[in-house]
Parts: structure tokens; C-alpha cells; sequence
């Protein structure tokens, strides 16, 4: 069961909501897989029943095709927001972390051809895994924040937020204009360039540099 917890593991009183997620916000991530730059924000949702802790093990479906790993910050609401400025916006923020954005790329490719929602490559059971989160005090400007991902020992991922395409406190008021975004609920910032296959067995190693560091192992979901 999955319970928000600060970075050094202790209960974050907030009740576990859904994690609203962002497509195609860093250029090199579009480039990679031959992406169109959008508009607009690209926005999606993934249900409470996504979020799982990035710990221990990371459980991932083997029968559906290849699941790419896409690492983000994420960012955690402590108030409610709706159609509220970037300053608004800002100031209803809990903290920051890291979230893994879990993705069905088979299956996601199948639904793009298709012009069908990306709802079975992107919102299954435990697509989520969440790190600890960084209180916004502790953190001067979440814009400058970087981060990185290493499978079996090599690094795939890093990302640098200063590279976003929307800034987090523009996104955040974007996505409020079209969505109520409640206490406990979860904004997944893109993901950089690197994504890839993960296979049973492979040791992930993230970073919010500086601020955190978590492990875990993939596993083959029941």
C-alpha cells in the first residue's frame, strides 16, 4: 500500500490521490522517439491505484511487450488548486521527488496508431513508483533541480529541470485551469531523453541530486 513519506521516511499527512502526468516536455525526449513538439502541455492521468512506493521491489507487466522506464520529478500538492496563477500554484506545493512513469511502449505505440487513448500502456496497476518527497522549504528553486537514473550500473537517465519545456509552475496552473488538483495528488513533470527496456532482475538506482537517492529491483508482476 502506498503512503506519502518525506524523504527521510516519515508519513506525510495527505491522503493518496492521482497523479496527473506530463508528455513531451523535454526537447531531446521528443527528438528521441520521433515526437511532434505539442502545442500545449500534454497532459494524462494515471488512477491512485498506480502509486506504489520506488523501493524494494518494482513490479512490471512481461507479457504486454517492452515497459520503459521515464524518470520525473514529481511534485506533491498539499491544498487544492484550481484555475490558479503560477504564484497560486507554487505556493499549494508540498514538496519534491521523484516519480517513475512506467510505460507500455508496445502498447502505447499500438493505441498512438490507433488515435486511442494511452490509458493501457500508461494508468495500470503500480505504473507509478514514488519516491520521498523534499519539503518546498528545503528547496530555494525547484527549477534548477537535476536528476538521474542508473539501470545495473549505468546511468540511462538525467535530467535537468532548467531544460523543461513548461516550467513547474506554469504547468501546474495549466494543468488547474482543466483539472482540480487536491490535496495529495501528484504532478509527474516529463521525462528526459534515455528511455528504455526493463527486464526482470535490473537494479534501478535514482537520484534527486542532492537531495535523495533510492533502490529497487524489477520484478515480474503476478
Amino acid at each position: 500500500m502506498y503512503l506519502h513519506q518525506d524523504n527521510r521516511g516519515n508519513p506525510i499527512d495527505l491522503p493518496v490521490g492521482k497523479a496527473v502526468c506530463v508528455g513531451r516536455n523535454y526537447l531531446d525526449h521528443i527528438h528521441e522517439l520521433n515526437n511532434e513538439v505539442p502545442e500545449q502541455a500534454l497532459l494524462f492521468i494515471k488512477p491512485s491505484t498506480a502509486l506504489v512506493p520506488f523501493e524494494g521491489e518494482i513490479a512490471i507487466p512481461t507479457e504486454l511487450g517492452a515497459c520503459h522506464n521515464e524518470l520525473e520529478i514529481a511534485v506533491l500538492m498539499a491544498s487544492t488548486v484550481r484555475k490558479a496563477s503560477p504564484e497560486q500554484a507554487m505556493a499549494a506545493v508540498w514538496g519534491y521527488g521523484l516519480g517513475l512513469d512506467l510505460t507500455l511502449r508496445d502498447v502505447q505505440d499500438k493505441m498512438k496508431s490507433k488515435g486511442q487513448p494511452w490509458e493501457r500502456a500508461k494508468a495500470f496497476d503500480g505504473s507509478c513508483p514514488l519516491t520521498g518527497y523534499v519539503a518546498a522549504s528545503e528547496i530555494s528553486d525547484p527549477q534548477a533541480l537535476a536528476f538521474r537514473l542508473s539501470v545495473n550500473g549505468v546511468e540511462r537517465q538525467r535530467g535537468d529541470a532548467a531544460l523543461m519545456i513548461h516550467r513547474i509552475a506554469d504547468l501546474i496552473s495549466e494543468i488547474s485551469q482543466h483539472f482540480t488538483l487536491l490535496p495529495g495528488d501528484v504532478v509527474l513533470t516529463g521525462t528526459p531523453k534515455g528511455v528504455g527496456p526493463l527486464s526482470a532482475g535490473d537494479e534501478l538506482n535514482a537520484e534527486l541530486i542532492d537531495y535523495l537517492k533510492v533502490n529497487a529491483q524489477v520484478v515480474a508482476a503476478c
